[in-house]
C-alpha cells in the first residue's frame, strides 16, 4: 500500500498543480478581457460606469478564489510533507 501511494503521488501532484496553474491562467485571462472592455468603452465613449462597476466587483472575486485555491494547495502539501517526514 505504501508503494502504491508513492507511485501515485507524482501523478496526483501534477494534476493538482495543473489545476492551480489553469485557475491562474483563467483569472489573468478574465482580468485582461475586462481591461480590454474598459479600454474599448473609453474609446467608443460608451457607458464606462457599468464596465467599471462590474470590473471592481469581478476582478477581486476571481483573484480571491484563485488565492484560496493556491492557499489550500500549498497548505495540503506542507501538511503532507510534514507527515511523511514523521514516518
Amino acid at each position: 500500500m505504501n508503494n502504491r501511494k508513492k507511485m501515485e503521488s507524482p501523478w496526483i501532484y501534477a494534476m493538482q498543480l495543473s489545476s492551480v496553474i489553469l485557475m491562474w491562467v483563467f483569472v489573468t485571462g478574465i482580468i485582461t478581457w475586462i481591461f480590454n472592455l474598459l479600454r474599448l468603452s473609453i474609446y467608443l465613449k460608451d457607458a464606462q460606469n457599468a464596465t467599471l462597476g462590474i470590473s471592481l466587483v469581478v476582478i477581486p472575486v476571481f483573484i480571491l478564489l484563485a488565492s484560496v485555491l493556491t492557499y489550500v494547495f500549498i497548505g495540503m502539501h506542507k501538511k503532507t510533507d510534514e507527515q511523511q517526514k514523521n514516518i
